[in-house]
């Protein structure tokens, strides 16, 4: 089996956790290819240069049957990784060595417990809503991808305004700071913050959400994912951007953004005795009692 490990350098301050999932990979037989950016932090944890066999680049040739990305940091890192498969149907785990980590897996014993269950297949595989957004992103083509959300927001102290249509029926004009496009699996990120639902990764739908809107009765809304939602940005004299999970591109007044659920989908790998349950409640302490 092949993992493809995608890190970020500044995971490599976790030195002993790498040390241990390297070891673990070897003692199983797993096939381990880095990307370039962490390649040298990895050499200098495993006081090894790495052969460059085992480094990729920016983007993935054909990877053989059974190939399985492994993103070692916290949620940002697996959204990188993401993107870095370029909708590629290869099954996507996370190793948190972050902070809250809705979309990584944190074991108490380590990294060894993960890989063991990989190597043995004891994996359950979830299939996740993507978006596709089609608009002006520069030099980096009009289509982009985004497992988390797609969101407008203002770059200045300005307010700017999202016309925003869905299905070709106008719903609403958000002025303030901006407008958020969320996934089932985005809900527990930037939406969640926002004021918007908690959705379940398996619902059909997508999530509308205003981000400080400068009237109150403003409200998010939840859509089938089979609509297309078009957006408008006027800026008047501020500043905009949107962003793409955590990819941010500027945007003019006038720039119109659709959005749609993707073709493709992120095929994302948990422990089989690990639910999204278990993580929202366990993430947002809805089983603690506080009072004392």
């Amino acid at each position: 089996m092949k993992i493809i490990l995608f890190s970020r350098p500044q995971s490599a301050r976790a030195a002993e956790g790498l040390r241990r999932l390297f070891a673990a990979a070897a003692r199983l037989g797993l096939d381990i290819a880095v990307n370039e950016e962490f390649a040298p932090a990895a050499a200098e944890v495993l006081s090894a240069p790495l052969p460059a066999d085992k480094i990729y680049g920016a983007r993935l040739g054909e990877q053989p049957a059974g190939t399985v990305m492994l993103c070692y940091g916290g949620d940002g890192t697996l959204l990188e990784g993401v993107h870095r498969l370029g909708g590629a149907p290869i099954p996507v785990m996370g190793i948190n060595a972050g902070h809250l980590g809705f979309l990584t897996s944190a074991p108490q014993a380590g990294p060894e417990p993960l890989l063991e269950r990989l190597a043995a297949g004891r994996i359950a595989v979830e299939p996740r809503t993507m978006l596709e957004v089609r608009g002006d992103f520069g030099a980096e083509g009009e289509r982009q991808l985004a497992l988390n959300e797609f969101a407008v927001q203002r770059s200045g102290a300005g307010l700017i305004a999202v016309e925003t249509d869905v299905d070709g029926e106008a719903v609403a004009t958000y002025r303030g700071d901006g407008a958020i496009v969320a996934t089932p699996t985005g809900s527990t990120a930037y939406s969640l913050s926002a004021g918007g639902p908690v959705v379940a990764p398996a619902c059909a739908c997508l999530v509308i959400a205003p981000l400080a809107p400068h009237n109150l009765t403003m409200r998010p809304v939840v859509i089938p994912d089979t609509a297309e939602v078009t957006m408008r940005i006027r800026t008047r004299h501020a500043a905009a951007s949107v962003t793409l999970d955590n990819r941010s591109y500027p945007a003019a007044d006038g720039a119109t953004f659709r959005i749609r659920r993707a073709e493709e989908r992120i095929l994302l790998a948990v422990p089989h005795n690990i639910s999204f349950y278990d993580t929202l409640r366990n993430k947002m302490m809805w089983g603690v009692d506080i009072r004392s």
